[in-house]
């Protein structure tokens, strides 16, 4: 065997890292191709992410040839926020070959043990605010926007090696129903009873909308397993990512006496675009992108929540309610609600309300480093 595995410190290396999943993944018709242009972004040191974060990327190469990819991942915000010792992998792909899987995590193990981590985890995009699980079942469908795919046999490499669950991640999918039940309905007219108020938001006060999202994230979601605060570089970086693709109509603001009091962000699944451009978005790709944009039928809901204090006042229905109405109105057919912890009972209980269906689930993987098999 010619295996060698090397970091990346260059141009080209970095370009066979972000080709290498074109080649793998050139005959399967579920896979989505990334923009290579975003990717170029995400990757450089103007990602405010690595103002926190130490991050190496490696390549394995099996007879002179790109064979597999991860980056190895120390987020200081999560050793301070868990205060845990655990670093992170991620961005993680392979040839169906034990040897060079063995070798991409040993690598990262390695170096996350290098710089004192005990625990190596993942796989991670960079952190549980971006793409992250291994897809374990429902390899039957694309993945929806900002959602990972990746082969089965990933899962016999990870069991091999020995990393063992530590959280299952679900997708549900919903049929946009012609009705909402009754009461949703009922809860909704309570809380706007109460004073609470969901309006869109406005795309011409795009920055002060912003303040309004920055001032509800960490709060509402600092409970969640794996949470991390993001900074405010990087709720900005975040946002301007997202800025095209928002839907002022699904972007859903809660307030409660003039103040914040809860946030609702769904997007049309521009997956259904990238699909078509293999990567890149010159002039073609641009009119390719809004001829099917007109084309696309299915969201997913990937931001949703209320600050502690307002929550059990009916404010999660008024969001259901006019969420519901702009799908309708927008000529929307379907919606994925993802992910969800596996452990969110009262999520999963609000899916089920509106007749989801649980068809994707993803894997979060974690052992003591050193402690892989070698066989």
């Amino acid at each position: 065997m010619n295996i060698k595995i090397e970091s990346i410190d260059d141009e080209k290396d970095l370009k066979d890292f972000i080709n290498l999943p074109f080649k793998l993944y050139k005959k399967d018709p579920y896979w989505v191709p990334p923009l290579i242009s975003d990717l170029k972004s995400h990757f450089s040191r103007k990602n405010p992410f690595f103002e926190h974060a130490d991050v190496t990327f490696f390549i394995v190469k099996k007879d002179g040839i790109p064979a597999g990819r991860i980056a190895a991942i120390v987020n200081h915000k999560h050793i301070e926020f868990h205060n845990e010792k655990a670093g992170f992998f991620g961005f993680f792909e392979s040839i169906n070959d034990y040897d060079v899987a063995r070798a991409l995590l040993d690598k990262a193990g390695e170096w996350l043990k290098d710089k004192g981590m005990e625990i190596m985890r993942g796989p991670m995009n960079f952190s549980t605010n971006e793409e992250c699980g291994f897809l374990i079942e429902g390899f039957e469908s694309s993945p929806l926007l900002m959602m990972p795919y990746n082969p089965p046999y990933y899962l016999e490499l990870m069991d091999r090696y020995g990393l063992k669950k530590v959280k299952d991640l679900f997708a549900y999918i919903i049929d946009v129903p012609d009705e909402l039940p009754p009461r949703i309905i009922k809860a909704a007219v309570i809380a706007k009873a109460h004073g609470a108020v969901v309006r869109p938001a406005v795309m011409k006060r795009f920055d002060k909308e912003l303040e309004t999202f920055k001032s509800v994230y960490n709060s509402a979601w600092e409970k969640n397993w794996g949470f991390i605060p993001m900074t405010e570089n990087e709720i900005d970086w975040m946002a301007k990512r997202m800025k095209t693709l928002i839907v002022p109509d699904l972007a859903l603001i809660a307030e409660v006496d003039g103040r914040p009091a809860g946030f609702f962000l769904a997007l049309p699944d521009y997956n259904q675009v990238f699909k078509r451009l293999n990567g890149r978005l010159g002039l073609s790709g641009i009119i390719k992108a809004l001829w099917y944009s007109r084309k696309i039928r299915d969201i997913r809901l990937l931001i949703f929540g209320i600050l502690k204090e307002h929550r059990k006042k009916g404010i999660d229905a008024l969001f259901y309610l006019e969420a519901w109405k702009a799908t309708k109105r927008k000529g929307y057919k379907r919606a994925e609600v993802s992910w969800i912890l596996e452990d969110n009972i009262l999520v999963h209980r609000a899916a089920e309300i509106f007749g989801a269906r649980l068809y994707k689930k993803y894997r979060i993987y974690e052992m003591k480093i050193n402690q892989g098999k070698q066989t």
